[in-house]
């Protein structure tokens, strides 16, 4: 499998110089920008498969730049920050972003969260195969193919991260699963800091599955995980 290509968005040049030189010497390829404008214009025009994104950028802040790529693709956005309040990354995880790195980091971190991407891409390309093509429990209806949920006949506007929860869920309907798997299966590790942007996801979740009536739940296990309510056996349509 070729190697994904990287978006580094990074204003400052003596860090976007190392990362691109880490990236390089790990046979990535990859395409800079400097600002939250050129960044559009790299991601719209060169589709990359995982961006890496400053927040703090000269002329917009990094969570327009998240927001505005939200609008139109579900390609990997990992934040590399210096920014290292839980406020900051509470408010780039429910904008968007699927990881969070805070400055300084060690190259090593940095390789492995790609590394953690490019594996959760490929299971993802690959993980619609052999499964049946519409999930259906109670009042929520997920259709596979299309990438879609539904809660009573309306869509739910789930961010990527918020829709593959809830698709590891609806596989494991009824069975409880502990957050060491669902940060494996989610975000391809269980480091720390995974923890608490779990349990940000887990709340968003919650409250639009809470929006409308004859929706499964999500119990918690204090401790252990969490469980969707099973009320409506799978099947196809």
């Amino acid at each position: 499998m070729h190697n994904p290509l990287i978006l580094v968005v990074e204003d400052d040049a003596m860090v976007r110089n190392l990362i691109i030189t880490a990236l390089k010497t790990h046979d990535y390829p990859c395409i800079t920008a400097a600002n939250g404008a050129t960044a559009l214009l790299e991601a719209s025009s060169h589709n990359p498969d995982i961006v890496l994104l400053d927040l703090g950028l000269p002329d917009m802040d990094g969570l327009e730049v998240l927001e505005r790529i939200r609008s139109w693709s579900h390609m990997p956005v990992l934040i590399v920050s210096s920014r290292s309040r839980e406020a900051d990354k509470v408010g780039a995880l429910d904008a968007g972003a699927d990881d969070y790195l805070t400055k300084p980091f060690s190259v090593e971190e940095l390789l492995a969260r790609i590394r953690v991407t490019q594996r959760r891409l490929g299971l993802m390309a690959a993980g619609v195969q052999n499964q049946s093509p519409v999930f259906v429990n109670g009042a929520l209806r997920i259709d596979y193919a299309a990438g879609c949920a539904y809660l009573e006949g309306r869509e739910l506007h789930l961010t990527p991260i918020e829709y593959r929860l809830l698709c590891l869920f609806a596989r494991n309907a009824g069975k409880v699963l502990t957050h060491t798997y669902i940060m494996q299966h989610v975000w391809g590790s269980s480091w720390d800091n995974d923890m608490a942007s779990l349990r940000v996801f887990m709340a968003a979740l919650r409250r639009k599955l809470e929006e409308g009536s004859g929706a499964p739940c999500i119990h918690t296990h204090v401790g252990i995980g969490y469980r969707m309510e099973l009320l409506q056996q799978q099947s196809a349509r």
